[in-house]
């Protein structure tokens, strides 16, 4: 079985992870418009219009992007570049020398098909990213359709008690629960306040959110990736006072406020208040397996490792808790 749908397995558990952590909210919609396709439909739409829209919107901006590079256009910022080194401050001679060793061996002609290369590429990786994402849709619609019936099954095939196993996908639910809305809450949330504030510099504020958003899922240097390059842009076309405020706003407004104040608020509120029974599994914990999870299966991997470490734990327990069980029989006999 495992050979037959080898393909499909990752977008199957993939899928699987996302009907786990959205039980709630299509029980809650179940409830109130009485029907369980119905409410498997709206989820499935929500979370295409959640994942799959703004990926094809980065897609087709990206591949508008390298439709339309004009070589002559980066020979003049490319030259332009270089006037600005040469009229750094002798204060600076170090970094001055450094960067004037960088341009001579950049050559606009090789970088114009590096960024073709790069493009072919990307629409190589996004056309497979789509597929995936499409795979992952209709599992998950079929896998939220019968999620009773699934789950029901599931615990009575496994070979421990019935509490035991309820227990065990409660937990996995609600540190899956926690994880998703966390995540799409805080990456919606950021990338809302940096694509908002670019447009006051004419630049795409969709575009950029959409990308911010997904940035900020690398742990650390996730929102530094976004906002140094554009920096670094203004600076070298003249405007340094846009730069300052640029790099200024995305430290203090979204690393500081957003994600070190109003992240850990969001995931509590969460964990309180949207999870059946708030998660026991430490915060640190989480944040590696998500590192670990990107590190080793990609994108998906912010979803699928919080999922193998709270499986592991749980399982931890149950063993140990067996082992006690077994130690206490042997003793009583």
């Amino acid at each position: 079985m495992v050979e037959l749908f080898s393909p499909f397995l990752k977008a199957m558990f993939v899928a699987l992870l996302l009907a786990v952590a959205t039980n709630s909210l299509t029980l809650f919609l179940e409830h109130r418009l009485k029907s369980r396709a119905v409410s498997a439909s709206l989820m499935t739409v929500s979370l295409a219009g959640i994942f799959f829209i703004p990926v094809m919107y980065c897609i087709f901006s990206f591949a508008n992007f390298f439709n339309h590079i004009d070589q002559v256009a980066l020979i003049k910022s490319f030259d332009s570049v270089k006037f600005w080194v040469e009229n750094i401050s002798d204060d600076f001679l170090f970094l001055k020398q450094q960067l004037n060793q960088i341009l001579a061996k950049v050559d606009v002609g090789e970088v114009v098909q590096k960024i073709i290369s790069l493009g072919a590429y990307l629409g190589k990786n996004s056309a497979t990213f789509m597929i995936d994402m499409v795979m992952i849709l209709i599992f998950y619609f079929f896998f939220t359709l019968y999620a009773s019936s699934l789950s029901t099954y599931m615990k009575d095939l496994l070979p421990i008690k019935k509490d035991d196993s309820i227990t065990l996908f409660y937990e996995s639910s609600n540190v899956m629960t926690v994880v998703l809305y966390s995540i799409l809450v805080t990456a919606v949330f950021e990338g809302f306040l940096f694509g908002f504030f670019m447009t006051f510099y004419r630049y795409d504020g969709l575009l950029l959110g959409v990308l911010y958003g997904f940035a900020s899922l690398i742990p650390v240097v996730g929102g530094v990736i976004m906002w140094l390059p554009l920096a670094i842009y203004e600076a070298m076309t003249g405007s340094i006072t846009n730069a300052i405020v640029i790099a200024v706003y995305s430290i203090l407004m979204i690393s500081v406020f957003a994600d070190t104040f109003a992240k850990p608020v969001i995931i509590k509120y969460i964990n309180q208040r949207v999870v059946r029974t708030p998660t026991n599994v430490n915060e640190i914990l989480i944040f590696f397996s998500i590192v670990a999870g990107l590190a080793t299966f990609g994108f998906w991997g912010m979803i699928i490792g919080p999922a193998m470490v709270t499986f592991f734990i749980s399982i931890m327990h149950l063993v140990k808790k067996y082992t006690e069980e077994f130690k206490e029989n042997v003793s009583e006999s």
